[in-house]
């Protein structure tokens, strides 16, 4: 099979009817996929989905791309592979239906065979719609890379070879490659099917080759077992991979070839031990991730796939869940590569519906071709351990909701019986229908007494309390028990009674607030049969916006709405939309025990002695910055996060005070002082420290890439932190103001933003206010060359910073 990248040389346009396009139309935009249509469209405070898609309004578009088909195609099987198109794709290839696929997420195959005209160029038109069906930020458009396939009639079929490895020690590795090799020709053929492994370093550790006879038509397995001796095991400090190289030999024809990479490693699962990896345990320190790449919209260009993973790697976590949908391909390789753990999810809901439009309407059509693809895809990723069936889904508390969970569970099973499944269940969610009326009496009562804050403030607890029920229990027992691993969204209150009702039930918090953190962590490491946390949320993402935004009141009973437009980003990631560390995610370092230093995080000045307002997931607004434009005096709240006893806080070299830290305090201290520029320093017990200074003097720009040197590929991007900083390169933080770019050279400028979550400006533009002091520039590559970017903002010189795209050497297609 030759696989052909299929990326450039698309163009975008709003959807049309025939009608509209005779009166002239909406003339049509070059573009390169992955891309993301949603970015261009307008946002408004009436759109449909709210705040839900970041006031986006939604629409439906159209790529086009030209194929050139030479006659030599003609005794050839030609397909599109798409990795996802959001959402209700339907492709055509000269004007002719070709296929469709409602998912926005799963990857599917368009066969082209029956619409090419051969020796001449050929029209593939591919139609995307999003309209209130998502509960986040969906993007719109082919936000996944495409992969052309050109094959003999008798071929390699699928994604490659699956390869497990069933049996594994110290001495030995057995490894299981299966093919599946299909005929489309009119006779039987017996091909050759051969197999060589390559190690880690590329040097050839196995072989294997048989005989394989194929009727007209049909396909087969060819199954080949072979040795590995002294295997390099694939794990999360060391993610040592193997290659699998597959070829298909007919006669005298040219063979086909495939190749995937894989790793050697074993999984076991047990209530006394947990999750055991290569026969060591495991807990699994989570980040829930959307799918978008925030200034990048929903476009899973390789590299920003790779950039999160790496830099969530960083920051202390092991493991991802891709929260509520499919994992893109590039995440999956990147995972591999890296040496981070997967949970890969299905869906966001079954046949009930969360959004008039949303995937609940084609479920139970396509469900079983939807688990298919993600299980044939994820099959030979050492980086996926599990398989989510689902979140929060609203069938679950029912029994004939149980019978879609168990059926979706066993079609999992049956295609991957070498990882395990589980559910991110709510007992909340579960049970809604019949506490509603409970619920919102307590709401009711909470509103009275205490005001809007002390409802915010008292909601988790109390939907805490519902999910400890006896009813949650009772109608969410068969949606366990058709599980290996019990998924709990909010409900860390159950794992300790879970062990006594079911001592054999396995436990995970597929959802948890960051700020339970230190509480959630230490019910992990007590209880065996917990195997981890994942918190809501690792990294920052559009949509389900203002979710964590912090607002501030001048009275108790001051109406203070906390998402509101133009609010755009959720705003509760540990990092936020440009990748940057927040203070939430120093505090998580902190309690996992991978970080001595204590941890300096201030309150914004503008909070101090006003009613906060926020929701569970929103982390205390706060900066490590010791910047900022209020007068000396003036009061202030500091924030020192610490595994140490105690911490002692230090204001240009006089002591603050002392406060105990720890587990027993949670890890965190508080002080209030009054507000002097200089150095602030917190020492905990036992020497370790930690210092912001603030800025002083002129103010400049500062700018540098991640990288000097990145691939001439499109699929490759330089990011670029531009920051105002003093001459000693101290932010500013509190002095925000708008920066343009300008880039020369072979590139694009694919994005400009800051971590703003509450902002009109477009990531589109060459200009952008910064946050915090800070913005994030993303160029992508159009060839080789020298690329110049330039950032220049009022009464702030020019400051140049340069990337060299060298020509691209093997890039994956996705």
């Amino acid at each position: 099979m030759v696989a052909i990248d299929f990326n450039t040389g698309w163009s975008v346009q709003p959807n049309q009817s025939i009608f509209a396009q005779l009166s002239g139309g909406v003339g049509a935009q070059p573009v390169t996929l992955p891309h993301d249509a949603m970015l261009a469209l307008p946002r408004t405070p009436d759109a449909p989905s709210g705040d839900s898609s970041g006031y986006f309004t939604g629409g439906s578009v159209a790529y086009t791309r030209t194929l050139d088909v030479p006659t030599d195609w003609r005794n050839q099987r030609v397909s599109l592979r798409f990795d996802g198109v959001y959402r209700d794709a339907a492709v055509y290839v000269n004007g002719d239906y070709a296929g469709q696929h409602p998912n926005g997420y799963a990857p599917f195959r368009i066969a082209l065979d029956p619409f090419l005209r051969y020796g001449e160029p050929n029209e593939v038109r591919v139609e995307a719609r999003a309209h209130r069906d998502s509960r986040w930020y969906s993007g719109l458009g082919i936000h996944r890379g495409v992969q052309l396939d050109v094959s003999g009639m008798v071929h390699f079929d699928g994604d490659g070879p699956r390869v497990s490895t069933p049996d594994v020690d110290d001495e030995r590795a057995v490894v299981e490659i299966v093919h599946r090799v299909t005929n489309e020709g009119v006779s039987t053929v017996t091909a050759r099917v051969e197999t060589r492994l390559f190690d880690p370093g590329g040097a050839p550790v196995g072989v294997s080759s048989s005989p394989v006879t194929v009727r007209a038509g049909d396909s087969v397995l060819a199954r080949q077992r072979l040795y590995v001796p002294q295997p390099r095991r694939w794990s999360v400090d060391e993610p040592s991979l193997y290659r699998a190289h597959g070829t298909l030999t007919v006669d005298s024809v040219a063979p086909d070839e495939s190749t995937t990479s894989f790793g050697v490693r074993t999984l076991r699962l047990d209530p006394q031990h947990g999750l055991r990896i290569n026969d060591e345990v495991v807990k699994l320190r989570g980040a829930c991730i959307h799918h978008d790449n925030g200034m990048l919209g929903s476009a899973a260009i390789p590299r920003a796939e790779e950039r999160r993973i790496e830099l969530l790697k960083a920051a202390g976590f092991n493991a991802v869940r891709a929260a509520h949908n499919m994992i893109s391909t590039p995440m999956l390789d990147a995972c591999d590569r890296l040496g981070m753990l997967v949970m890969d999810e299905a869906f966001d809901m079954w046949a009930k519906g969360k959004n008039p439009f949303d995937y609940s309407l084609a479920f139970p059509e396509w469900w079983e071709r939807d688990v298919e693809a993600m299980v044939e895809r994820d099959f030979s990723h050492p980086s996926v351990i599990m398989y989510s069936i689902g979140n929060e889904v609203l069938d679950i508390g029912t029994p004939l909701g149980a019978v879609t969970g168990r059926a979706l569970a066993e079609k999992v099973r049956e295609l991957d019986s070498t990882r395990y499944v589980t559910n991110g269940i709510s007992g909340f969610v579960a049970t809604i229908a019949d506490t509603l009326t409970q619920f919102q009496g307590e709401v009711a009562q909470l509103d009275s007494s205490g005001g809007v804050n002390e409802l915010m403030s008292q909601m988790d607890e109390l939907i805490d309390q519902i999910s400890l029920s006896d009813a949650v229990t009772e109608k969410t027992v068969e949606g366990h028990a058709v599980l290996d691993v019990a998924g709990h969204n909010y409900a860390a209150s159950r794992y300790a009674g879970e062990l006594e009702r079911f001592p054999d039930r396995i436990v995970l918090g597929t959802e948890t607030l960051a700020t339970q953190i230190d509480r959630n962590w230490a019910l992990v490491q007590q209880y065996p049969h917990v195997l981890g946390d994942f918190t809501w949320t690792g990294f920052d993402y559009l949509g389900e916006a203002g979710l964590g935004v912090t607002r501030y009141a001048d009275a108790p009973d001051q109406e203070m709405p906390i998402s509101a437009y133009p609010a755009l980003a959720a705003y509760c990631g540990d990092l936020d939309l440009t990748g940057y560390r927040r203070p939430s995610s120093y505090y998580r370092e902190i309690v996992f025990g991978l970080r001595a230093e204590p941890y300096i995080a201030v309150r914004r000045p503008e909070s101090h002695g006003r009613d906060r307002r926020a929701l569970g997931w929103a982390w205390s607004d706060t900066v490590s910055s010791w910047t900022w434009d209020v007068e000396p005096g003036a009061p202030m709240m500091v924030e020192v996060y610490s595994h140490a006893a105690s911490v002692e806080l230090f204001l240009n070299g006089e002591s603050v005070g002392v406060q105990p830290t720890g587990a027993a305090h949670r890890f965190r201290a508080e002080f209030e002082l009054a507000y002097q520029p200089g150095v602030l320093r917190a020492v905990a017990h036992g020497g370790a420290e930690m210092s912001v200074a603030s800025a002083s003097g002129e103010r400049m720009l500062s700018a540098r890439a991640d990288r000097d040197v990145i691939s001439a590929d499109p699929a490759d991007l330089a990011y670029v932190t531009i920051e105002i900083v003093d001459a000693d390169g101290t932010l500013f933080t509190s002095r925000d103001q708008p920066v343009t770019v300008d880039v020369t050279g072979p590139a694009v400028l694919q994005g400009l933003g800051s971590a703003r979550p509450i902002t009109e400006e477009s990531y589109l533009a060459g200009s952008h206010t910064t946050f915090d002091g800070r913005l994030l520039a993303v160029l992508r590559p159009t060839g080789p060359g020298s690329i110049a970017l330039t950032a220049a903002g009022r009464s702030l010189g020019p400051v140049t910073v340069r990337v060299t795209a060298s020509r691209p050497g093997t890039v994956t297609a996705l």
